[in-house]
């Protein structure tokens, strides 16, 4: 049975959109990805298609620090 995932979750988003929200470059979390994917905990960052989607933990984790308002 497959798992669902509540994609209008606030916790997700697409990895522009994230690095916006973290007050980085458009191409942040793909640069990470490629150069260390380690930083990522395990379940955080994923490729659907052509579209790279990270959660809110991600982030945290990556970026040291939480969303910028």
């Amino acid at each position: 049975m497959a798992k669902h995932i509540n994609l209008n979750d606030e916790e997700i988003m697409t990895a522009k959109e994230a690095a916006l929200r973290w007050g980085k470059a458009p191409d942040y979390v793909r640069q990470i990805l490629r150069s260390n994917p380690t930083r990522f905990p395990e379940g955080t960052v994923r490729l659907l298609g052509r579209q790279l989607i990270v959660t809110r933990e991600g982030m945290e984790a990556v970026t040291g620090h939480g969303e910028i308002k």
